[in-house]
């Protein structure tokens, strides 16, 4: 089974987030980028696939040269190659259409997305990739076995779960459940010296047009001022909470 796992180079949460020219641009200085969350849980499960069935491992990333260090990580943790297609991750359309020629060219049998990356949270590509795939698609999946071409697995609905079947090729869109955060691997140092051998390629970018652009960014507004009152006061507290909070 060939495997392939989509990787978005996303900010650390921890990190200070600014805007430029404007509000146009997002500030990347000072920022420390990390592979998303979400698709780390999807890397973790590729490998259990590989330790247990021989799967092979490949991870993608849509963007430029300074991707490289997230993709050499996912490396580190085990994938057995990486490719990065040369071209900013511009919107969702795009990526899904650079990642279905990455797809094609490599006839991948599943193909692990992240839900959604925690940067834009567009949500889009999974089910655009497997759109323009004409692939089977499960998302917000947090369960997955294959065996063979048969693919077991459960995914969150409204209320509950769903637990599903379908047959490969198939493209999830995993998030926190599909492994637990204690299986979640951190490189060592055999892994980080044996990832500097593995292959990294770089491939160039399908022509497409990016379907949306961002006009604006805007931070949430500062939190107002803290009220504190007296335990003892308790006819002024519910006055508070009724007139100005309108809560009660």
């Amino acid at each position: 089974m060939k495997i392939l796992v989509c990787i978005s180079h996303v900010p650390d949460t921890t990190s200070k987030i600014n805007f430029t020219e404007n509000d146009t641009k997002f500030d990347t200085n000072g920022v420390q980028f990390v592979i998303n969350p979400n698709d780390e849980f999807g890397l973790t499960r590729a490998m259990w696939f590989q330790e247990k069935q021989g799967a092979s491992v490949t991870v993608v990333n849509v963007g430029g040269p300074e991707t490289e260090p997230t993709l050499r990580k996912a490396l580190a943790i085990g994938a057995d190659d990486a490719i990065r297609v040369n071209t900013p991750a511009t919107d969702g359309f795009s990526v899904a259409k650079q990642l279905a020629k990455v797809v094609e060219d490599g006839g991948y049998d599943l193909i692990i997305c992240g839900r959604e990356s925690i940067d834009y949270n567009g949500g889009m590509v999974p089910g655009m990739l497997a759109g323009l795939l004409k692939a089977n698609f499960i998302n917000k999946c947090i369960s997955l076995d294959v065996d063979g071409t048969t693919a077991k697995a459960v995914r969150e609905i409204d209320g509950g779960k769903e637990t599903v079947t379908t047959s490969l090729p198939l493209v999830i869109g995993g998030q926190k459940g599909l492994v637990e955060e204690s299986d979640l691997k951190i490189p060592n140092m055999r892994g980080i010296m044996m990832a500097r051998k593995k292959p990294l390629n770089v491939v160039e970018p399908v022509a497409t047009d990016a379907e949306t652009s961002s006009v604006k960014f805007e931070k949430p507004a500062p939190k107002g001022d803290v009220k504190l009152v007296s335990p003892d006061n308790l006819d002024e507290l519910v006055n508070l909470l009724h007139n100005e909070a309108k809560v009660i």
